[in-house]
This record gives structure tokens, sequence and C-alpha cells, in this order.
């Protein structure tokens, strides 16, 4: 049997229920593997083992009763920093802040704690989330476990890096514009962005969505049965809706006759890497033989829309500097600073045509995807970068260059999925991005589980180094 911290949380609810083992048992062993990568990933933050396990011995109790109290009693999960949980300080990734107690869950750590699962720690992001990157001011050096020079990606750098590690089976990120769907490409694990509202968050913002990050499809459907359960704080939350989100097997039958888009040229930023490109294709000629219908799809993002987006964000974050003192701003990451202040000479009409670049890119998404049923493209133009770098480009006046094929879809309220779909020639994880029509949250799942039928074989998870990072280096 696999050890139990890589048993998935479907597997660990079913040992649960068999008396096969405890959540004690699960949880020692959990944080022992923990301990043994955590020297060289450094995913996690206020990792407390001892509460940790006080949660666990809780629900082992229930267990014994035949009491469970929710669907994730006793599953191990770890929660993104920027999610705020009660009594704790949430940074943001970024040394500027002072680090005040939370005064209560966000919504999606209150309905995890409701369903029982035990919250083993949070996770590390970069500075405010602006990153697609593990490089914080707060957090040390967040690294992929697939290759220890290499980052996870971001903003929810550390989630991705347990994911792949085999720090529980849950893990919960957020995503803006790829925070969910890039770490999980790059690291090799599933990761779902929601319709915007299907899982409620506080605080709300445009094309912000929080959602699961897990090893299997089946484990993030598991996820979303609890993490979609309605929050008043959540302005723009979707009406409750009884969702059926273990029905995932449908999806390979539904694949005959379906019209499936295959986008591989996002119209700006990086170029496609050759790897990137024929792992996609490999992928799509799955779903062909499986009797879907795929059809080429023309580039709708512009450069216009991508500028626009980035300008915006640099004001935005540019507003939320000048609230600090000059001892905090020193503190902020420098290359955040750099593209922040670039804005400082944006005016009025400048950043109003800035913000409309959001609901043009939102048209042009729903527009190019409505002759398809699901559309298909990469998730990322390339691969994991430099663990050093805080971009792929490295310049602060061109950071978004690789987030083209992901952040329409933000815009746009889709849903929109990454699961691995192959493997550079060096062993680097490629994710596919699967997104479907607005609220069809469901079905990008059940599509997503038919690919996990129709792949290959996967490589092995990545184990601990030996001994520290020179292994890797």
């Amino acid at each position: 049997m696999s050890a139990l911290h890589d048993l998935s949380a479907a597997a660990l609810l079913a040992g649960y229920r068999g008396h096969d083992f405890s959540p004690v048992e699960v949880l020692q062993d959990l944080l022992a593997h923990i301990e043994r990568w955590e020297p060289q990933l450094h995913a996690t933050w206020l990792l407390r083992p001892e509460a940790a396990l006080d949660q666990a011995r809780a629900s082992q109790a229930r267990w014994l009763r035949g009491a469970p109290c929710g669907p994730l009693d006793g599953v191990p999960v770890t929660i993104k920093d920027n999610i705020a949980t009660q009594g704790d300080p949430t940074p943001l990734g970024t040394a500027a802040l002072p680090l005040l107690p939370a005064a209560a869950d966000a919504p999606p750590a209150a309905r995890l704690r409701e369903a029982g699962a035990v919250l083993v720690t949070k996770t590390t992001m970069p500075d405010y989330g602006m990153l697609s990157s593990g490089l914080s001011s707060f957090h040390a050096l967040a690294r992929n476990p697939w290759d220890l020079t290499k980052g996870p990606g971001g903003s929810s750098a550390g989630a991705g890096a347990a994911a792949a590690a085999g720090y529980g089976p849950l893990h919960v990120g957020t995503d803006i514009g790829g925070s969910i769907r890039l770490p999980a490409s790059w690291c090799g694990v599933f990761g779902l962005k929601p319709s915007l509202g299907r899982v409620p968050i506080d605080p709300p913002y445009t094309g912000r969505a929080a959602g699961p990050m897990t090893r299997t499809v089946q484990d993030a459907a598991l996820m979303m049965q609890v993490l979609s359960r309605p929050d008043a704080r959540d302005s723009m939350s979707l009406p409750a809706k009884d969702i059926a989100w273990q029905r995932l097997d449908s999806g390979l039958g539904r694949l005959r006759g379906l019209r499936l888009g295959l986008l591989l040229d996002a119209g700006c930023g990086l170029a496609v890497d050759p790897q990137v490109r024929a792992a996609v294709e490999s992928a799509t000629r799955l779903f062909e033989q499986a009797g879907a219908i795929v059809e080429p799809m023309r580039p709708f993002f512009t450069r216009q829309m991508l500028d626009g987006m980035d300008h915006f964000w640099r004001m935005r974050s540019l507003m939320d500097l000048r609230t600090l003192t000059p001892a905090q701003l020193d503190k902020v990451l420098p290359f955040i600073r750099h593209w922040a202040e670039s804005a400082a000479g944006l005016d009025g009409a400048q950043v109003f045509a800035a913000s409309q670049q959001f609901h043009a890119t939102r048209l042009a998404t729903v527009r190019a995807c409505a002759p398809f049923d699901y559309v298909l493209s990469p998730v990322a133009p390339i691969t994991a970068f430099a663990a050093e770098l805080p971009a792929p480009t490295n310049d602060p006046l061109r950071p978004l260059e690789h987030i083209a094929f992901t952040v329409p879809f933000n815009m746009s309220e889709q849903p929109a999925a990454s699961i691995n779909c192959g493997y550079t020639t060096a062993g680097l994880p490629i994710g596919l991005q699967i997104a479907g029509p607005r609220f069809d949250d469901l079905g990008v799942l059940q599509i997503a589980h038919a690919l996990e039928q129709l792949r290959g074989p996967q490589r092995p998870w990545p184990a601990p180094p030996a001994s520290g990072i020179e292994k890797s280096l």
C-alpha cells in the first residue's frame, strides 16, 4: 500500500470508515514527510504540529464513535497565506504588512473546518500575490519538487509545491490571472479555477477565485462539494446549487461528438515552447480518438488587453503601496515596487482606458468560446523557470507575458482547470488547460477526469532529496 501521506482524500476516507488507520496515524506520517521535504521546498507557513494533532485526535474520536462531522473529517488540508484563518496573521506574502490576527476564518477556511478537515498549515506566496513565482519578502523562497532549481509557479506557490511533494491530498489556492493553474501546471498537479462566485471568498474582487489544488480530479471534486457552499460575505457568490460533484465518470462517455476548441496561439505574450505544444497536441489526439471533434481556434486575446490589465493592476498596487510608511515600503520586494511605481505617471484617462480592457477581454473570451463545448490550450507557454526569478522575463515592465492563456478566463468568469498532459525531456511537468462555459464547473471536472483515464501512466511523484538542495543543483 502507498504511504499514508501519498493516499488520496477518497482513499483516506475509505480507510477511516474501515478502521484501517486513523487520522492521527495519517497526520503523524504526513508531518514526518513534511519535515523531510520542507528544508528544501519552503512551501509552508504556520506549520504547527501540535495544533494539527489536536484536530486529528478529535477527528479520530468521532470516527471511533461512527459519527464523522462532515465529508472531509480527518483529511489533511493546507490553505494559502492570503485566505484568512481565525487568530492568525495574513501577511499576503510581504514583509511590509503588520502581522495582525484575523478576526474570522475566510469562507474557504470556514467550510473546510465545518467539514472536519485537519488544517495542517498555511502555504507560502509571493508579495501581494502579484508574481507567478515563489519569491517573497516575507516567506523563504519556495521551490519546485520536480527540480529544486526551478520555482513552483505562483501565486499559489506553496500550495503547488505541497501538492506535488505529498503534503497531504488537499490544498486551497487563489487565482486572479492564473495563480492556481500556473503552479498546478508547473508542479504536475490538478488545479481548478472555478466560475467566479462558485467558491465564496472574502474579500471578493473582480476575477478572483479560490479553488482546489490536488493530485487527482476526484479529490478536487470532494473539495468542491465543501468549498462551494454559500457564504453571505461574498457579494459575488452564486446561489446555492445542488451539484453532483462526484459524478465524474460520465465525462469519458460524453466525449463522442463533443466540440472542443484548440487554442495554441494566445495572441500575445511569450511564444509557446515546442515541447509544451507537442504535449498539448498529444492530449488533444486522445480526445479525438475518444470521439471528440477538435477544431483550431484563432487567438482572441490582444496586446492591448494584456497591457491594459497590467497597467490597471500597477495603479491598484501603487495605491496600496502609498498606504505604507517609508519603513514598510522598504520591505516590499524591489521587483513589485518597480512594477507598481511605474504607474505613477499614468493620468486619469489612461487608467480609465486600462480598466476597460477587463470588460473587453470578457467579451472577446465569451465570443471566442461560444462555438465550442470546451476549450483546450496550454496553461502556460513555458515550463517552470528559475526559482530565484520573480517572473519568466525578469522584467518588471514585462511581467505578465506568461499569463495570456489563463487570464482571459478570470475575466470571463468561466471555469478553467490545469491537468498534467506530459513532461519535458528534462522531466518538468506540462499542463493542459480545459475551460468550460460559465457555471459548468462540473463539466470541466468531468472532461479532466476523462483525460486522467485516457493518458498514459504518470511519472512517480518526487521524493525528498537525500540531503539538502545541492542534490538538484
